[in-house]
Order: structure tokens, then sequence, then C-alpha cells
């Protein structure tokens, strides 16, 4: 970076955060004639977006259009107003529904940025009208960061949950096919590794055993980061945001700390906040979100998304919603990393079970996320605080065959493989459920009884108590080899395995309000001129839902688009 470019200090616009969203708005601003700045507060760009799965829920895709006509307009409004309820502007909704499509379609046309649809992936709420078997997921296809340069060492480095083996990457439908069991899962497996070992130039070169490609969130920031080094937009590392500057009631730039010092930046158009939410502040958690409530159990990057955009918009009169909701995701804490991990596909695999302190099940393991650590936050007031934690339970059949987290399924990596720490601190086992119980501190009869259960439910194939396995979303990461249900198996065999889950979250999704336009609004629908907010520091367009995969990156690209055409239209 030049040093005229560091000592620069008026744009047309500035964006806040380096997510997917903020630099989906900086290609947009700078392919409309726009100087732009983005600024990043920790040493590395990519934020939450980066160590995600990096899908989008994109209804009408032009991706989906090209192979089937099922999806429409009016079934993805019917759907989405099902889902977000009385929580959101159905003016709101429309934007959305009007602007995703379009904005996906450009991004793939000007930029870098390439997805493939996700044909079977079904929404979230297969049980409510309007909602599809498969399609409005995008997943991101491959990307090879050797085009990053230099840049490639500034890249926040993948979750290794979402990498095979640890370092080998793979597109989210690779991943389902190989979690799903399904027809040739071995043959891919064997492809994805060969791929990896014969790339001897690029480790040698890079000195990293992490795969030249990249996936997932991973493959979505680094392509946008080098669509913004096409066309020569900066990107300010180590820059932490701290106020809106006004003139007059109009937003016209920001001060930043940056190099020891407070220095003030100027827009002459407009702010766009993108920095993330708040889950990172363990003061505005205790404020706002359900009780308990740890930073420590987030699955985002620590020190990051504090909530200073909440807190200038607030500064500056801005309406806010939906302050007491998360993207609610059930972690583990593993030792010795910075982070929990999500718990997103494994509870559906069959043969694990999730309890509470009294030994019970209290929701349907298969749920999507959100709906999940929700449940567990109902059933720890309904028990007297015996939900959080939770506890998930598996046997010796389980371990063999699927992965729970950090453990790879026992037929790769067995109980002699695993780190000695990681007994009784990751995982319990004992040789009976009672046991195991006793260890874990809760009630053993209550345990027994849930396990004869559940025994009697897969023999059966119906889950009596909650359904599990009997919508297509459950079943999405159900083995396809287990019959009648895919994703009910026994507990029967020893020796009996327990893993702590915690009421974490992948980000908040309440924040700042804004209109059809992406400008933050006042309590009374008035716009605050020149200043714009995307992503987890803006209230969700999906109100309390999270209608399918890609539900939180779709919205901040999109409103991305939104911003960047409204500001490029007012220049």
């Amino acid at each position: 970076m030049t040093a005229q470019v560091q000592s620069q200090t008026h744009y047309d616009v500035i964006v806040v955060g380096s997510g997917a969203g903020a630099m989906t708005s900086a290609v947009f601003l700078a392919d409309q004639g726009l100087s732009v700045l983005v600024v990043e507060k920790s040493a590395q760009y990519g934020g939450t977006s980066a160590i995600s799965g990096g899908g989008i829920w994109i209804p009408n895709n032009h991706y989906f259009s090209r192979i089937s006509s099922n999806d429409s307009y009016a079934s993805a409004l019917t759907y989405l107003k099902a889902a977000a309820g009385e929580h959101v502007d159905e003016v709101r909704l429309r934007a959305y529904l009007d602007n995703a499509p379009k904005m996906i379609e450009a991004l793939t046309r000007i930029s870098r940025v390439r997805y493939a649809v996700a044909a079977k992936y079904p929404d979230y709420y297969p049980h409510l009208p309007g909602s599809l078997a498969g399609g409005r997921t995008l997943d991101p296809e491959l990307f090879d960061t050797s085009l990053l340069g230099d840049e490639l060492a500034n890249l926040r480095k993948p979750s290794p949950s979402t990498l095979l083996m640890g370092c080998i990457a793979w597109t989210a439908r690779d991943a389902h096919k190989v979690m799903a069991r399904s027809f040739g899962w071995r043959l891919l497996i064997m492809k994805l590794m060969l791929r990896y070992k014969l790339d001897f130039s690029w480790r040698r070169k890079s000195k990293s055993k992490i795969d030249r490609r990249a996936s997932l969130g991973s493959s979505l920031v680094a392509s946008l980061r080098r669509s913004l080094m096409d066309r020569n937009v900066p990107l300010w590392l180590n820059t932490d945001f701290s106020a809106l500057i006004t003139d007059n009631g109009r937003v016209s730039g920001i001060t930043v700390q940056r190099d020891g010092s407070e220095r003030q930046l100027y827009a002459r158009h407009g702010v766009i906040l993108a920095s993330g939410g708040f889950e990172q502040n363990q003061s505005l958690r205790d404020q706002y979100l359900p009780k308990p409530s740890r930073k420590a159990w987030s699955a985002t990057p620590p020190g990051n998304n504090t909530g200073a955009a909440l807190i200038a918009g607030i500064e500056q009169g801005a309406a806010t919603a939906l302050l007491d909701w998360a993207w609610w995701a059930p972690t583990i804490a593993v030792p010795g990393e910075e982070k929990p991990r999500g718990i997103f596909a494994e509870r559906a695999f069959p043969g694990a079970i999730v309890v509470n302190g009294l030994g019970q099940r209290f929701v349907n393991e298969a749920a999507p996320y959100l709906e999940f650590v929700d449940a567990m936050h109902q059933d720890n007031q309904k028990t007297g605080g015996r939900s959080v934690p939770a506890w998930v339970i598996f046997d010796a059949s389980f371990r063999f065959n699927y992965a729970m987290g950090p453990l790879m399924p026992g037929q790769i990596m067995p109980d002699s493989r695993l780190r000695k720490e990681w007994l009784n601190n990751l995982y319990w086992k004992d040789d009976t459920l009672a046991g195991l119980a006793r260890q874990i501190g809760i009630d053993p009869a209550g345990l027994e009884t849930t396990a004869d259960k559940i025994n009697r439910y897969a023999d059966s194939g119906v889950d009596l108590d909650f359904a599990r396995g009997g919508n297509v979303f459950d079943r999405y990461y159900g083995d396809s080899n287990v019959k009648p249900n895919p994703c009910l198996a026994p507990l029967r065999k020893g020796p009996f395995y327990a893993m702590r889950l915690d009421a974490g979250d992948i980000g908040t999704k309440g924040g700042l309000l804004t209109n059809e336009h992406a400008q933050v609004v006042r309590e009374d629908g008035t716009a605050i001129d020149g200043l714009y907010a995307i992503g987890n520091c803006s209230a969700s367009v999906m109100g309390t839902s999270y209608p399918g995969a890609g539900g939180t990156l779709g919205p901040a690209m999109t409103f991305a688009y939104v911003a960047a055409n409204h500001l490029a239209r007012k220049s």
C-alpha cells in the first residue's frame, strides 16, 4: 500500500468491516465509479464470513433457474412471510427478494466470485408454505488462493472443522455426500486426498499444510478480496472504528484508531456499517441476550464483533430490533483452540441423542441450529437450569461410523489416537450409560429410560416424541444407508460417550433497524442521512427465523448491493 493511499482521508464511501457483505458493497461501489475505503479492526480480513460455510440463500437465483422451474417469487414471499412472521416489514422482505437474484447474477458477472447450486439442500422449514426441497442455497466453488499473492497471509484462516482432515478443501456438496454416506463417498474422499497430496509445489512454496484451494466461506472471502485487488480498492487492516462523524445531522465520516493514534476519515456520500454483531461483548450479551450467555460459547473470532457499529448507531438516534436474538448454534469447546466449534450436521447422524441434566431429550436433534439452541433456552427455564449445557450421547457404533465435532470416525481415528488431554475434558467415556451419566453429573435413571425409548424408536423408524427424521431437512444429513429412518439408530453398544454442548452462536442477529434501501432509520422511520448498515450489525430481514442455509450471508450481500446502488444514484 502506497504512502499516498494511507495518507488519504477523503473518499466517496467508507465501509466498516471486511466480511462478505462489506467487500461485496465495495466491489459494486467501485464499479459505479465511486472511491471507496474498506477498514477492518483486526489484522486479518474476512471476519466471520471467512470461517463460515459461505453459502447464500437466494430464492429465484439464476443458477437454479437454468435447471429447474420449481421456484417462484410468489412462493418465496409466502415462505419468508410465514417464517419471519410479524417481525419484519413486508417492504424489506420484498426488497430482499427483488434484489437477491440480481445481486448474485451481477456479482458472478463482474467479479471472481463463483457459486454452484446446492440442488439437494432443502429450506430449513419444510412444513411452511412456499418452502423448497432444494435450490435456493448456493455453495461457493473452490478458489485458487495463489491468486492472492502476499494478501493470502492476511486472510483469516478457515476453521479446522470446515476442512477435510483439517487441511483439505471441499465444497458443502462434497461434505454432504460424505456425511450422508451416499453412493461413491469413499471414492470422493480418495479423490480429494489425492488432489491435495499431488500438489507438492504449493506446499513447498507456501510452507503450509493447508490446501491451495479455498472452500466455503474462505473461498467467498478470498474471491472477493481478489476482486477488490483487481479494482485497486484499499483495505486497511488494524484500523479500529470508534465513532461516526456528523455534519448538520448527516453522517460524513468515521473516527478510527490506527497506528497508535486517532484519525478522522471522511465520506462524501455515506458510510456503510458492515462490522458484525455484538456477540464478543459480554456486557451487551448480558444486557440483551437470554441468560445464561457467554461470549466464550460463540463460534466467532474472539476480540472482534464487539458491537461498535450498534453503539455508534444508537448514539445517532438509530432504532434497533431483535437485540434479544442471535444466529444460535450449539458449540463444543475444543482444548487448545481459540474458539469453540459449531455443531451443525452431526446432530442428525443416527445414533446420537441430546439430553438435559435430567437425562431427557427436549428437542429434535436434527432441527435447524437456531431452533435447537432456542429449545435449549426454553427447556433451561422449564427445568430450572438443567439444559445449558446440554449433552450429546452416543455409543461405540456411532463412534466408529461418524464424526462428532473434532472426533473423526473411529474407523479413521480410534480412541488410541485421540489426544490424551481430551478425555474427561472434551469427551467422557464409560462402559455403561449409568456410569457415563454419573461422570457428567446428569440423572442416570433418566438417561437409561431415554435410551430405551430411542432404541424402540430406532427399531420402528418413528420418533414419537420429536418426529426426528420426519422431514426432508432432517434427512439431509441422515445416513442414507440406515433404515427405516436415516436419522435414528439405537444406543446399545458400549463403551458410551458424552460431549458437552453449549448454547453458542455464529453471531447476533439484532441490531440497527434499516429500510428497504439499507439506510439506518430512527424510531419514527426517517432515514439517518449518509448511514447504511448491512449484515449482523443490522436487524435481520429474516426476523427470528433462519429460512435456509446462507440466511445470514445472503441478506448481507444483497443489501450490500442495494446500499451500493442507492449511494451511486445519490452521488
